[in-house]
């Protein structure tokens, strides 16, 4: 690997010039998934949410009024969405 200066700005702009034009070393193309999983990952989304209205239906008039008319769902989604991102930004160092 070379670093090529142009001689115009600071050392922050210089150009790197890499050798090999494979994927970058923090990317591991062998670890893509395959369709099993994305299909066993889909199905268990859909478990779940069938669950969780099954859930919701058992529960009194009180308990519905809650999850429907309140930003209940909206903070379950969010906290959700926010444990899948720190888990793969967690996992993509290693």
């Amino acid at each position: 690997m070379a670093v090529a200066d142009r001689g115009c700005g600071g050392p922050w702009l210089r150009q790197v010039v890499t050798d090999d034009a494979g994927p970058p070393a923090h990317q591991d193309p062998g670890r893509q998934p395959g369709i099993r999983e994305v299909l066993l990952v889909a199905a268990a989304v859909v478990l779940i949410v069938l669950v969780a209205a099954g859930a919701t239906a058992l529960l009194p008039r009180e308990g519905q009024e809650l999850v429907f008319h309140t930003p209940l769902l909206i903070v379950v989604l969010i906290g959700g969405t926010a444990v899948v991102l720190w888990r793969i930004l967690r996992s993509s160092g290693t």
